[in-house]
């Protein structure tokens, strides 16, 4: 028996497609919050002792953390290496300027301490501003055009041809995606805060978070309804073969609105996920006004795990949507790799995933705490 028939093919792209899910939930549960500190950074921290507090918050474990987004570019790269060349190819710049955000950082983290000058370290603060928030919004706005369709087709050899542009990326529907995210992270980030600091900044994260977890409330409601309404979703109208060759072009697709609203009627558990992004605002917003620190990172995780889920429930087994040929879309059934491919990624995961949670968990337990203000004043304990 050839060992990776143990596992069906349609199978196995389910568990890629749930995999894809659980590493981007990862990347935005973790690496969120270093993000919407970077955000926060200017408006809740006055003095440069309060920024250093609330730099040396994210200090241990923002490095670990975007490991994340590291391991979901490279499963989708191997997994799905259509949906990797269509997305990276057709929103090559936006990507890039998420790159130069993610480049930046570290630069900012490194050299703002390197100089005394007030006028130095501003300045890296305002970086770690502008590394924190044009990747968030970015991320966002991605996420508001895959919903609407992506303007690629295929040929009949599976060559790509985009027909969009970097300024058609910001529609109106997607750059209030683009808003759901930095208000999102911003209260995710605001939660971290409120469980790192004490005294004046984390008086002022209260207020900030607060007011970002309503803004997160609204503005998902508000994208929610306008999807439902407005926007045109996607539904495979041909048979589907979850074992069939990796050719988007074998199906016919109808698109019509409120196509991405089937899946909720057709199975009614999957109203948990966009349940659990409205009431994990709520929490979260509850939480910072009681001063309920573990409380409210959590509630915030979940509205961060449920806006995400959301989108995946709601589009599957779309993965990416096509604006101008429906039926050139990529979905869960006919984009991926081969059957021996995902098998043997998926015996390599299951090895190195356990140690990477392990170690992370390791590290947030050994620096667990709140970072100490006055440790800072005597240059000892820690990094920035």
């Amino acid at each position: 028996m050839i060992l990776h028939t143990l596992i069906d093919y349609d199978i196995l792209r389910l568990i890629w497609w749930s995999l894809i899910g659980v590493l981007l939930l990862a990347f935005a549960i973790t690496d969120g919050f270093d993000l919407g500190t970077g955000i926060l950074l200017p408006f809740v921290a006055k003095t440069d002792i309060e920024r250093r507090v609330v730099i040396n918050s994210v200090g241990p474990v923002w490095e670990g953390n975007q490991v994340w987004l590291i391991l979901g570019g490279g499963a989708i790269f191997a997994a799905w290496p259509q949906l990797y060349a269509v997305a990276f190819s057709g929103f090559y710049l936006a990507m890039f300027a998420i790159l130069v955000g993610l480049i930046l950082r570290p630069v900012a983290f490194k050299f703002r301490s390197k100089r005394e000058e007030p006028e130095w370290r501003a300045r890296w603060d305002w970086v770690l501003f502008f590394c924190g928030f044009v990747p968030t919004l970015i991320f966002g706005v991605a996420l508001g055009n895959v919903l609407q369709g992506v303007p690629f087709r295929l040929s009949s050899d599976m060559h790509i041809f985009y027909d969009g542009s970097f300024f058609g990326l910001l529609n109106p529907f997607a750059v209030l995606c683009g808003l759901v995210s930095v208000a999102m992270l911003i209260m995710h980030g605001a939660a971290w805060l409120q469980l790192k600091t004490e005294g004046a900044i984390a008086d002022r994260v209260r207020t900030y978070g607060s007011l970002a977890a309503l803004a997160t409330f609204v503005l998902y409601a508000f994208a929610g309804v306008l999807l439902w309404a407005y926007i045109d979703g996607y539904r495979i109208t041909s048979v589907i073969n979850p074992i069939g060759p990796s050719n988007p072009l074998l199906k016919t697709v109808d698109g019509h609105v409120g196509a991405w609203f089937v899946n909720y009627a057709a199975q009614p558990w999957t109203l948990a996920a966009p349940v659990l992004g409205l009431l994990g605002a709520i929490g979260a917003w509850i939480g910072l006004r009681m001063r309920r620190e573990i409380f409210t990172i959590l509630s915030s995780a979940v509205s961060v795990s449920g806006i995400i889920l959301s989108v995946g429930a709601s589009m599957f087994p779309f993965i990416l949507p096509s604006s101008i040929d429906p039926r050139a879309s990529l979905t869960v059934w006919d984009s991926s790799s081969s059957h021996l491919t995902l098998f043997i990624m998926l015996v390599v995961t299951a090895v190195f995933i356990p140690i990477i949670v392990a170690y992370t968990t390791w590290v947030y337990h050994v620096l667990w705490g709140k970072v100490d203000e006055q440790a800072i004043r005597d240059e000892s304990g820690h990094a920035y």
